[in-house]
């Protein structure tokens, strides 16, 4: 009981974080009569590449392992609230638009050449993923946000060798979506932009305020 007294404020993103996932594999199952393509010329002109399934991969324990730490080590739960609104808002949005706009991309690579390892992780990942629904792209979202988190957590200030890290990480995360040809540069624009607008709604002083409030009003009601 008290480890749940404790640590009842994780609650929030782990309650949404199953939420959006059934909802997103209704969205993946449900059938769409028509899909809107997401192309744009330079699409065309980055290569495939299947190195960077690495990076790509990475995003999930990058992600868990982030949001674990400012649940459980983070004294400052101001800052957690800001990373799981933010996240909660960009994951939203998409949902959102996967409902309103099915879109897909047709950016895959028909035929392989060779039998890497990185090559059958890359076949694993287009068997299990479909190419709809990637607008904007969700790997880019919530990879800035998790970075921005990380620069502006004030116990981590002087970390700047993690920050650094987590920069080059989430670059390479972007990179590889286009890379592994899962998203298009819309996608990664629009995520990007998102990342932006989220930002400026989370991390400027008024929006510290609403976290605050954010912060008191789930202390009062646990």
């Amino acid at each position: 009981m008290n480890f749940i007294k404790k640590y009842k404020h994780g609650f929030v993103i782990v309650t949404y974080s199953i939420l959006y996932l059934c909802i997103f594999q209704y969205l993946e199952q449900r059938h769409v009569y028509s899909y809107h393509l997401i192309h744009c010329a330079l699409d065309d002109l980055i290569p495939f590449c299947e190195y960077f399934i690495v990076p790509y991969l990475l995003w999930f324990p990058y992600q868990v392992f982030v949001i674990a730490y400012f649940i459980f080590f983070n004294k400052e739960k101001r800052e957690y609230y800001q990373l799981t609104l933010n996240l909660c808002m960009g994951m939203t949005v998409f949902l959102i638009v996967s409902w309103l706009y099915p879109n897909i991309q047709l950016l895959r690579p028909a035929v392989f050449t060779g039998d890497s390892l990185f090559i059958r992780a890359v076949q694993q990942l287009y068997s299990m993923d479909t190419p709809t629904n990637i607008l904007p792209s969700i790997h880019v979202f919530n990879s800035i946000a998790i970075h921005l988190a990380i620069c502006k957590c004030e116990q981590l200030k002087d970390k700047k060798w993690l920050k650094r890290g987590a920069g080059i990480l989430t670059f390479l995360i972007i990179l590889s979506t286009m890379f592994l040809k899962q998203h298009s540069v819309i996608d990664v624009t629009l995520g990007s932009a998102m990342a932006g607008a989220g930002y400026l709604l989370f991390y400027s002083r008024p929006a510290c305020k609403r976290a605050c409030c954010v912060q008191e009003k789930h202390q009062l009601n646990p």
